[in-house]
This record gives C-alpha cells, sequence and structure tokens, in this order.
C-alpha cells in the first residue's frame, strides 16, 4: 500500500539518546478508479497548473478544481472511491521512501565519485582533474562505464526506515533516519511490514 508525501525536514526526539527523524507530510488524496492489479488512479494537488486534458479527468471522475494531478499507486483490498484513508501508516512499523535526491547540476570527479585529486602544493597543474581515462593501443578507446564528470543527482532512491510515529490528525509522519530529496520534495511511502 502506498502514499503521497512531502518531505518537511529533518528533526530529533527530545528523550535521552535522542534519535534523528524525518517528518513526512501525507499528502490529501482522492481514489478515482481501482483498477484490478490492486493498483488505483488517483489526484491530489500539485501547483496551479491547469489545462483542458486536466479538466477532463476531474470531471469525468468528479473531483475538484485543487486535485489538478493524476498518478497510479498501489492500494490495499476493498479500497473503493473517494478519500485515500492513510489510518494504515498507524499500525505500520517499517516503510520504504521513495524520492528524487537533490540535483546538483553537472560535477566533476572530485564531487560526483570522490575522486582524490592531485596534491596540492609544489607547481604541478593536476588539481582536481581525473586523470588518465584510458589504456594503451589496445583497447584505443574509452571503456564504458568509466567514472567520469557528469550529472550528479536528481536521481530516485528508495531507503527504508523504521516508523517513530504517525500523527492522524495532521497527516504527519515520522521515520528513524534520513531520506533523500530536499524539503518540499513530493515522493511515495510504501508499508513494507
Amino acid at each position: 500500500m502506498e502514499f503521497i508525501v512531502e518531505k518537511i525536514g529533518m528533526s530529533r526526539t527530545v528523550d535521552v539518546p535522542s534519535v534523528p527523524v524525518t517528518l513526512l507530510k501525507v499528502v490529501d488524496t482522492k481514489v478515482c478508479e481501482v483498477k484490478e492489479d490492486g493498483k488505483a488512479l488517483v489526484a491530489y494537488n500539485s501547483s496551479k497548473k491547469l489545462n483542458k486534458s486536466i479538466e477532463g479527468q476531474q470531471t469525468k471522475f468528479g473531483v475538484s478544481k485543487e486535485f489538478n494531478k493524476f498518478m497510479t499507486i498501489e492500494v490495499a483490498e476493498g479500497t473503493e472511491a473517494g478519500d485515500l484513508n492513510p489510518a494504515a501508516l498507524a499500525e505500520a512499523a517499517v516503510v520504504k521512501t521513495s524520492l528524487n535526491t537533490k540535483g546538483r547540476g553537472f560535477s566533476g570527479g572530485m564531487k560526483r565519485h570522490n575522486f582524490g585529486g592531485g596534491p596540492g602544493s609544489h607547481g604541478h597543474r593536476f588539481g582536481r582533474r581525473i586523470g588518465s581515462i584510458g589504456n594503451a593501443e589496445w583497447p584505443g578507446r574509452v571503456q564504458k562505464g568509466k567514472k567520469m564528470p557528469g550529472q550528479y543527482g536528481n536521481t530516485k532512491v528508495t531507503v527504508k526506515n523504521d516508523v517513530v510515529s504517525f500523527d492522524a490528525e495532521n497527516g504527519i509522519l515520522v521515520l528513524k533516519g534520513s531520506i533523500p530529496g530536499h524539503n518540499g520534495a513530493r515522493g511515495l511511502v510504501r508499508i513494507v511490514k
């Protein structure tokens, strides 16, 4: 069973020793139609974007104007059209969270792959470059998969966390440890056990 969440940020528990936690807000979601394979088409609020295709979906499923984004998620058996109830999170012990990591743009080898770089003194010109990237005359090309500078971050990452608590009234899920993504990032939470 999955839920759409928004990352609020990190905090810690008050008890001693304190535990680092991440706070997630469960996004209000409406189930539009339940499919046979245990999945459902759901609608939720995301920005102010509105066009004719979105309006057509809203009219078809009878959802209000603020629910302007649609996606397919896994739901529990017996789920019906209407508001998605997050009560199952109160009994969850472990969840898997999937979000996009922070994007770091085009990065060099030292930042992206933790390369060592050259010495910092004595007049050399190595600097932060990656050094040799190929072999001798054979194979005469750069091997596939070579660690080189390039786009770093902004990739989907899934992590497993223990559930500390769930505030059903405000829809706040508290997970032990950290999860990927910037504050305000949206992703999915799936109940493992």
